[in-house]
């Protein structure tokens, strides 16, 4: 259901002249209607829909007329008239296309003199002489050559005019536009008219061709023959004039071919001509004189290339390619067309040219497949897929089928496409499907990653060629593989189609070749199974966009499946419900039920009541733990394929209760979808509303009413109003103190949506009005939310307000106005930087209050009463200028004091606040329509001088050079000293006595204080800070820094809003507009200087956003000086950047500051479609500059200049236009990383970080090796050309400073660069032998970089090298690395290079092992052929070799090498020698032998790890089948080595017991998870008896990883085979090891280790528990004491999940038992923490303690509940469930008596809570600057206080509990009454407005208040009866 705005069509209406009114008047007739009345009648019309109307009755009134009617005067009066009305129209207008249309159907005997009154126009229209009125008179001729024969007649009879008028026409542009050279604005009006010029010629020539081939012969002297050559001129020389917009010169390039067919003879010669043209082989001697004199220019050999591919297009657009008339001369043509093409993609690298390359080849392959229908065989051999011009076209689509630009993206697709055509129509005859070529491309296609785009749609095309049967024999699991792909969201899109497409041709292939319905299980087995096992068990970005992207497209092939699919998953829907982490089959239900609603197949209505889906399932659905399945249970409630679709009642209460449990959600991304979806609720409420009204009123259409709907219309009416008006109160409910920032959000936009949807178009009775709703209580919550310390909030609130401004306008009285305006104009003063943003939307709102002005403005007003009497002036405007006069006048008092002592502006009145004010309401005022224009440039005036005058103010410290504008936080005298020199260096202005004098403010408070009195009585700030004289220095230097950075940034801001002011048109006077040209120069200046001087990114990014706004308006200005300002500024930047000049201001470290920042802005601001000039020109400059030829110039300008790249790569508004200079800049960091000159080398880095980046794309995921951020080397090298021969020349220069004889340490700084980005290729299986660029050549080099002396260089060099060796190539190369190895006897080995060897012997086999998809014979042939050749050096993994370093990287190969061994045992004991190796190395290793080295040896640990793992890796790996009998002894002996698991954890180095814990563990969840296949016997052996082993080690170890594995194994083993062993291994029993666990959870150092603990105390208390065994009860209460303080808010999320897990383990045996095991306070402490948990602000600890609820729903559910039961819920619906269950249990105990008084206390809180808040409140007020109050942004109190009332209240009602005990009663209730005393106490003494003033105090005080009235209901409830009336009677 997609909600669409209707478009309105505007028609302009025509105006007749005087003249021609006259004219009809004199033949019009009152009494009858003829053709003079009609059009006059017509031209009386204002509405040109009417006029059209009347135009349309022209022909049936003509076709009335008799023969003789031609020569009557009236008609031929009409005719003129219709002639000048039709040139007077515009191109666009409908009416001049209906008047054409219209004109058509004349009689033939009145056509003769329209044609005549037509041509008379025309000739009128061609004496035109102004060039910049032609493009009137173009479109005039173009629209008469377009379907209309009448049109088209005229020019025929003019054609000698309109040939001598175009000619023209095209010189006088040429001049006008050379004359204009430099004003952009005219010159691209005049490139448009050009264009125009250069079509309607080409359409003259094209349409009127016999017009011309009649004179044309007869002698080259006719006018017709040298217009034409004329025409055939200019057109050339726009062809070669590259300052022309490239849309002219491509239109020149078809307009010479056009031409040139014309008038050449004989044309069979024609593409012989053209193919010399192309190929620069033109011999003057056999061309018409004619064509050399005016195609002169493109006859010489060398011919720009985006000419030649101007002409390439000509040809293939211009000339016919079907009829095969050119002969063999036109199939020569095609193929060099083809060729020159292709050698032109290497070299057009620009992306417009690029685009269009790609879209010419498209139309190359359209031309090819043309010429093939009847070209000669020759040509089919020319064009078959083997041939060299597919082969090279191919290479052209592998290369940019991954492109970054869509355009090329899509039409690589489409010459793809054609190509396969072009290959079935060279083979048409023989059979496709076998064809080689196909079966070649599909074998290729299916070996390439699925993370490359370009396969996809390959894969669709050639499904389309040879059927998806042919292709999913090869693979039977390309529909799962395609699945899976569809987690990356960047996938989906292309995964998703080519699914459809093999799923749609699949169904195809199924119906023609089996019976009816016999093959729909096998079609499902294949594409719907595998979706809803992922549907039901994928993860959440997988199964979104399947939803999203696959499902409606699998329902729209066959929308029959969707019964299959609801059938198997209603099936398994009650089991498997899903988790927070997957949907499960209830989800996936949902999620299919959903899309099938939206897209119409299927009616809810039907499915409910026939039972299929129940609403408690539904319900259950809406309340979900995984959060997109709540969204697809609402998606299923709100959308429809109909958007009148009467929403039920049914759907309205399930919408109402989703709306209980879903507002609080902290993704933004499920809000934004709740929005949009309940958006559609509302949208089919409104539009069936108004069905139903018409409905109402139609009443005789009974039994239309009968089949829309059962019930009347007028109830339905009524439902909607009632249900509207709840969710209403719904809304404005959830907006209470304290509720989170979500649940405001979520409220507000969907309120704002009721606003939108529900406001009444005029004519349509309104079903619900939101304003009727609205009273003042609900106004001021609006109003409240102003002060929400979150933006968008505050944005929400003001638009609802906004758009219910009238009656929340109404509803503010004078003094709610008053108090209002003085709490923003305080807030506006604030040192809180948050509070100016209310005060502004507070100043925002209040503008539109017409009382304003009096009430709160009175001061001012007093001095201007005219302009209060003004009514002409709108309320907005007279407001906000009065507000804004306050404002300023307020700030310019301060600018001055501060000037004095910017100390005390910090303290006491921040000037920023103001400012902010002032910019929030310029920009909300209507500049277009303003009346008192003069009060308003007045103030823009003063505004500009405040900007400068508060900037020098506060500058000083934003731009000085102390680092960040540090100053020192502390209040000691040595800083104070150190303060002191800061302030000294920064200090602004003789008299301000803050830079000299401030030292510490406790010695000067009192003279301080003194001083201030004079100047500012009302707010004496430092005797505050009397108090807490230790922070006082601490405070204040925030608050200046804050003071003054923040005014900078609203100084900036206001600036570039005043630009905006400048009218946009040259048109209107300069007087007009609010700001003058020279203000915006000086602006400009201003933001020029901050940019260039400042210091710190904080403040040249300040300076940044206005500056940027500034830009933009100049890039749009007409005025020339201001429009040619940004090229002015760029020049002289860079002019100062290149001289280096040493008096030159600029700063030349961090990263040049603000220079890169400005330079940005002015590129960024340049038009997109222009050419670009000042982008080119300044990369031109500062590449020249970044990689400067000779060494000895300066430094700096290099240094700037490879930093302002470095901005200029990262900024993403450039675009592609920049990728052309990425060669360049890579380069330039290469060469930069030599420099000796550290700065040089610094920027370089940082710069080529940030080319990686664009080349690359942003790093997403932490894998290193993903494909994602790579490219193939094809791809790589054909983008950037220039970087072949420079990568290979450095690598070479590189390698051969690792000179192998010299043994001293030489390293080539770039080489690191080098394979950073050599890592980041790999290869392709599409590089064919066609490459030039073939990475062959690097692979040498990188071979031998192995040997450098650096460790990590060698890592890179192996990683590296993987990508240049072609996957067959790829086991030749490992041997020949392993032979290059040394043998033991070799005398001196180099290790370095042994080491590197080994590295790339290490990545090579491991993506070969990894990557290979078809297990071939030659793969086990190559594979048994390494394993040899390992044999053979196996030394080097032995005692023999004494670098332990090269020793571990071997084992390292060998460790990879057996783990997949495994998976290639095909037959049987081929192996065994490799595993009786395997043997030898571990049983002759340390490991076994003693370890004879210290810690400290190099590579020692490196090696120990490496040992562990093989032996491992040994231990687990299955032996072959002849060995799965225990029986054979030689088979066990090889398969066991002579190392057991618990010698590896006696080993006394950690790093090996951590391997070997870390392999147990796994063993042993892969046992509990029963996933040790068959077979696997042997790591279960290994299992046994590790018991005693590991409860020593747990008393022993003192590593703490190893003691957390060890724990955890022993928590995942059974503890009835641990336990037993206590006694003997560690001399404890099982108690004592209880206690043991209990104290290190309680006192363990690490998080990690509480945690594990506590889990296993956790386990030992159930298992005694469960086995009757006595547990002290000391030990219990320790126990629950622990998971308390385990569930604190303050604790870590892992300890809180560790509680969440242990209270799950616990709740069916302790929290929800028949009887009470804990006792009473106990057990509902515990489920206090449960309580606790669901509130925590993270969202994955609420998840996990929501499990326990659902622990607890399914006993209830077993326990065989009669109502439908919630098992998996979110966390507020687990809240609510949670007391519920609190409440029942205590029935069930028969505890209800003892509970209820402790539910009252959590109801009241912690009674200690509200004293410290109160005593607290005072001091906080000024302590921190950006406290934002509340810490958990998720809980709300009053959520949870209202739900336990509501259960509560519940419980008491139903067993009529009252409490006899007095005492306790009375204990409660004056605990309550004292609270409420005391928080009324609390609340009075806040000042006024304390809703914005004091935000954290009053919202933590009405929540108390709240909560006391409720406990105090709760406590009346209990009282008895006797004690109610008692009480009753003393009152």
């Amino acid at each position: 259901m997609v909600l669409k705005k209707k478009k309105e069509i505007q028609v302009d209406a025509f105006v007749l002249g005087h003249h021609q009114l006259e004219k009809l008047e004199r033949f019009s007739k009152a009494e009858e209607q003829n053709l003079a009345s009609l059009l006059l009648h017509g031209a009386q019309l204002r509405n040109g829909i009417q006029q059209i109307q009347c135009i349309k009755q022209i022909v049936p009134l003509v076709k009335q007329m008799d023969q003789n009617s031609a020569g009557d005067p009236m008609v031929k009066a009409c005719l003129d008239v219709l002639g000048e009305m039709y040139f007077s129209l515009g191109i666009k207008n409908p009416l001049k296309k209906v008047l054409a249309s219209s004109l058509n159907g004349l009689p033939g005997h009145l056509m003769m003199s329209a044609v005549q009154s037509f041509v008379c126009c025309l000739r009128e229209e061609l004496k035109t002489t102004d060039v910049y009125l032609y493009r009137k008179v173009l479109d005039n001729l173009a629209s008469c050559m377009e379907d209309f024969s009448l049109g088209r007649a005229c020019i025929k009879n003019l054609f000698e005019e309109v040939l001598q008028f175009l000619q023209k026409v095209l010189l006088d542009i040429q001049e006008e536009n050379r004359k204009n050279h430099g004003n952009r604005i005219v010159q691209t009006q005049l490139m448009h008219d050009l264009l125009i010029a250069i079509k309607v010629s080409m359409m003259l020539v094209q349409k009127l061709q016999e017009n011309i081939q009649g004179s044309l012969w007869k002698h080259s002297e006719s006018f017709v023959w040298q217009s034409m050559c004329s025409l055939l001129k200019s057109s050339t020389n726009f062809l070669m004039d590259a300052t022309l917009l490239q849309t002219v010169q491509t239109t020149s390039g078809l307009a010479v071919i056009l031409f040139t067919r014309a008038m050449y003879e004989p044309v069979e010669e024609l593409p012989s001509l053209i193919s010399d043209l192309l190929l620069g082989t033109m011999e003057h001697s056999g061309v018409p004189a004619w064509f050399v004199r005016n195609c002169g220019v493109l006859c010489t050999a060398e011919l720009p290339d985006s000419v030649l591919l101007f002409l390439c297009h000509g040809a293939l657009a211009m000339l016919d390619w079907r009829s095969g008339s050119m002969g063999q001369n036109g199939e020569k043509l095609l193929l060099d067309i083809a060729s020159v093409l292709l050698s032109l993609s290497s070299q057009l690298k620009e992306s417009s040219v690029a685009t269009s390359l790609s879209r010419i080849l498209a139309i190359w392959t359209n031309s090819a497949l043309a010429a093939l229908v009847s070209g000669s065989p020759d040509l089919k051999i020319k064009l078959n897929g083997n041939s060299d011009t597919i082969g090279r076209l191919l290479e052209y689509i592998y290369t940019h089928w991954d492109h970054p630009l869509d355009a090329i993206r899509h039409q690589t697709r489409l010459i793809f496409k054609n190509l396969l055509q072009i290959h079935q129509t060279t083979i048409a005859g023989s059979n496709g499907k076998s064809d080689p070529f196909f079966e070649r491309l599909i074998k290729h296609l299916l070996s390439l990653d699925w993370h490359v785009k370009g396969k996809y749609a390959s894969l669709g095309c050639l499904v389309e060629c040879v059927g998806t049967e042919n292709i999913l024999q090869l693979d039977r699991t390309i529909p799962v593989q395609i699945l899976d792909v569809m987690s990356d969201q960047s996938l989906a899109p292309y995964a998703s189609d080519l699914l459809e497409t093999m799923f749609t041709n699949h169904k195809a292939h199924f119906t023609l070749s089996f019976q009816e319905g016999s093959w729909i299980d096998q079609w499902h087995n294949i594409w719907v199974s595998p979706l809803l096992v992922i549907l039901c068990e994928g993860n959440h970005d997988q199964t979104t966009y399947i939803i999203d992207y696959y499902l409606p497209k699998l329902l729209k092939c066959n929308p029959d499946s969707l019964s299959y699919m609801i059938r198997i998953l209603q099936a398994s829907a009650d089991a498997n419900l899903g988790s927070c982490r997957t949907r499960g089959a209830l989800g996936a239900l949902m999620a299919c039920l959903r899309t099938a609603r939206a897209h119409g197949h299927l009616e809810l209505s039907n499915i409910m009541s026939s039972g299929l889906v129940s609403t408690g399932c539904i319900k259950q659905g809406l309340v979900h733990q995984h959060s997109q399945v709540c969204i697809d249970a609402l998606g299923l409630l709100c959308e429809t394929h109909r958007t009148t679709e009467i929403v039920s009642l049914e759907e309205m209460q399930l919408i109402q209760f989703f709306m209980m449990y879903n507002l609080n959600n902290q993704s933004p991304s499920i809000r934004q979808q709740i929005v949009s979806l309940l958006r559609k609720l509302f949208c089919r409420i409104q539009e069936s509303s108004q069905v139903l009204y018409k409905l109402e009123q139609n009443k005789t259409k009974q039994e239309l009413v009968e089949n829309l709907t059962r019930a009347p219309p007028l109830r339905i009416l009524q439902q909607y109003k009632d249900f509207m008006s709840s969710v209403c109160a719904r809304l404005f409910e959830v907006l209470f103190p304290g509720s989170s920032h979500p649940t405001r959000f979520s409220a507000l936009s969907i309120l704002e949506s009721i606003a939108e949807i529900f406001s009444v178009p005029k004519g349509q009775a309104p079903v619900f009005q939101l304003d009727q709703e609205i009273d003042s209580a609900r106004v001021q919550t609006l109003i409240q939310c102003f002060a929400s310390t979150f933006e968008e909030i505050k944005i929400l609130a003001f638009r609802l307000l906004m758009k219910l401004r009238d009656v929340a306008l109404n509803l503010q009285d004078s003094e709610n106005l008053d108090l209002l305006f003085q709490a923003a104009v305080d807030l506006s003063t604030s040192t809180k930087p948050y509070d100016c943003v209310t005060a502004s939307y507070l100043l925002n709102f209040l503008v539109y209050h017409k009382g304003l002005q009096y009430t709160c403005l009175g001061k001012w007003l007093q001095h201007n009463p005219q302009m209060a009497e003004n009514t002409s002036v709108s309320t907005v405007e007279k407001n906000t200028l009065a507000v804004i006069k306050l404002l300023l006048a307020n700030v310019e008092e301060e600018i001055f004091q501060a000037k004095k002592s910017l100390l005390q502006a910090a303290a006491s009145f921040p000037m920023y606040g103001r400012v902010h004010c002032i910019t929030g309401a310029l920009q909300q005022l209507p500049f277009k329509d303003l009346t008192l224009v003069s009060e308003w440039k007045e103030i823009v005036t003063r505004l500009i001088l405040m900007s400068y005058s508060l900037s020098a103010v506060v500058s000083p410290v934003v731009q000085s050079s102390s680092p960040e504008g540090l100053i020192p936080m502390d209040s000691d005298p040595e800083s104070a000293g150190r303060l002191q020199m800061i302030l000294h260096e920064i200090q602004p202005q003789d008299t301000n006595d803050y830079f000299m004098q401030a030292k510490i403010l406790k010695e000067h408070c009192k003279e301080e204080s003194e001083k201030l009195t004079d100047q500012m009585p009302t707010k004496n700030i430092c005797m505050e800070m009397r108090g807490k004289d230790r922070q006082a220095c601490d405070v204040t230097a925030q608050m200046v820094l804050v003071c003054c950075w923040r005014s900078m940034k609203e100084v900036s801001l206001l600036l570039g809003t005043l630009c905006k002011l400048l009218p946009s048109h040259t048109t209107s006077e300069p007087s007009d507009g609010l700001i003058t040209v020279e203000q915006v120069k000086n602006i400009g200046d201003y933001f020029k200087h901050h940019l260039l001087q400042s210091r710190h990114r904080g403040a040249f990014e300040l300076a940044y956003a206005g500056f940027v706004q500034l830009t933009e308006m100049l890039s749009r200005c007409n005025n020339e000086s201001l429009h040619k300002m940004p090229e002015r500024w760029l020049s002289s930047v860079l002019e100062e950047i290149k001289s280096c000049d040493p008096s030159s201001s600029l700063c030349a470290t961090r990263r040049s500051a603000g220079i890169p920042f400005y330079i940005q802005a002015l590129l960024a601001s340049e038009p997109k479609k222009s050419k670009t000039d000042l982008l080119k020109m300044t990369m031109k400059e500062l590449i020249s500059l970044a990689a400067p030829l000779n060494e000895s110039s300066s430094v700096i300008p290099q240094v700037h200049a490879l930093n302002i790249l470095r901005a200029l790569y990262r900024d993403t508004r450039l675009g592609e236009n920049i990728m052309p200079y990425v060669a360049d800049g890579i380069k330039a960091s290469i060469l930069g990383f030599m420099s000796p000159v550290w700065a040089v080398r610094n920027s370089s880095t940082l710069l080529f970080s940030a080319l990686i980046t664009r080349i690359f794309g942003v790093k997403r995921g932490k894998d290193e090796n993903s494909k994602k951020n790579r490219m193939t080397g094809r791809e790589f090298f054909s983008r950037f050309p220039s970087l072949y021969p420079f990568l290979l020349k450095q690598l070479e220069v590189v390698t051969n400073t690792l000179n192998s004889e010299a043994e001293e340490l030489k390293i080539h700084p770039s080489l690191f660069l080098l394979l950073l980005i050599l890592g980041r290729l790999y290869p392709s299986p599409m590089d064919g032998s066609h490459s030039a660029l073939s990475t062959a050549p690097f692979v040498p080099f990188i071979i031998r970089c192995g040997q450098s002396p650096v460790y990590r260089c060698r890592e890179m060099c192996g990683r590296a090298l993987v990508p240049f060796v072609m996957a067959n190539e790829a086991a030749h190369t490992v041997l020949a690395l392993l032979r290059r190895l040394p043998d033991s006897a070799t005398p001196g080995v180099r290790h370095n290079s042994v080491h590197g060897t080994l590295l790339q012997v290490f990545h090579l086999l491991q993506s070969y092992l990894e990557s290979n998809q078809f297990i071939s014979l030659d793969f086990q042939q190559g594979l048994g052929d390494i394993i040899t050749c390992m044999g053979t050096k196996l030394w080097l993994a032995k005692r023999l070799n004494p670098c332990l370093v090269t020793r571990a990287a071997y084992l390292d190969v060998l460790v990879m090498l057996s783990t997949h061994l495994e998976k290639f045992q095909k037959q049987g004991m081929q192996l065994l020698d490799f595993w009786e190796e395997m043997k030898r190395v571990i049983s002759d290793s340390e490991l076994v032998s003693g370890i004879p080295y210290s810690s400290a040896v190099p590579g020692l640990i490196q090696y120990l790890q490496s040992i562990t793992r093989l032996v491992i890796s040994v231990l687990s790996v299955a032996p072959g089948p002849d060995t799965q009998s225990c029986g054979s002894a030689g088979a066990k002996e090889v398969a066991k080595p002579s190392l057991s698991v618990a010698l590896l954890l006696h080993c006394e180095f950690h790093e090996v017991r951590l391997l070997a814990l870390e392999a147990i563990l796994l063993w042993l969840k892969q046992r509990n998870s029963k996933q040790i296949a068959e077979g696997r016997g042997g790591v279960l052996c290994l299992l046994t008896d590790l018991e005693d082993t590991l409860l020593t080690m747990a008393l022993k170890e003192t590593n703490p990883q190893c003691f957390c594995k060890v724990l955890e194994i022993l928590y995942n083993m059974d503890l009835r085979n641990v336990l037993p062993k206590t006694e003997s291994s560690i001399k404890m029993n099982p108690n004592e090891l209880l206690t043991w666990s209990l104290n290190l959870a309680d006192i363990s150092s690490s998080p990690e280790g509480q945690t594990i603990a506590l889990k296993f105390a956790s386990k030992l208390i159930i298992h005694h528990l469960q086995n009757y065994q006595q547990i002290s009860e000391e030990v219990l209460k320790k126990w629950v004491q622990l998971i308390v303080f385990f569930c604190g808010d303050e604790q870590e999320t892992e300890m809180l999940l560790a509680a969440a897990e242990v209270l799950k383990s616990i709740t069916s045996f302790l929290l929800i038992s028949e009887k009470l095991v804990l006792g009473l306070s106990d057990t509902l402490g515990l489920w206090k923490c449960v309580i606790l948990l669901l509130q925590n602000e993270d969202l994955v600890v609420r998840d996990a303690a929501a499990e326990v609820i659902q622990v607890a729903q399914l006993e209830k559910k077993s326990n065989g509940g009669t109502e439908f039961a919630f098992r998996i819920v979110n966390a507020p619906m687990a809240l609510d469930l949670a007391f519920g269950i609190v409440c029942e249990l205590l029935q069930r105990w028969g505890e209800v008596h003892a509970g209820v008084p402790i539910l009252v206390e959590w109801l009241l809180g912690e009674d200690s809570d509200l004293q410290r808040d109160g005593e607290t409140s005072a001091l906080e007020e000024d302590d921190s600057l950006f406290d934002k109050g509340e810490v958990n942004f998720w809980a709300e109190k009053l959520t949870h206080v209202r739900q336990l009332s509501k259960h509560l209240s519940h419980l008491i009602s139903v067993t009529h509990l009252t409490l006899l005990d007095h005492e306790e009663l009375n204990r409660l209730s004056r605990i309550a009454l004292d609270q409420a005393q005391c928080t009324e106490q609390l609340l009075g003494s806040l000042p006024l407005v304390p809703e914005f003033s004091r935000t954290p105090e009053f919202t933590k005080l009405t929540i108390q208040r709240e909560r006391i009235s409720v406990c105090l209901k709760i406590l009346n409830l209990l009282k008895p009866d006797d004690t109610c009336k008692n009480e009753n009677l003393e009152k």
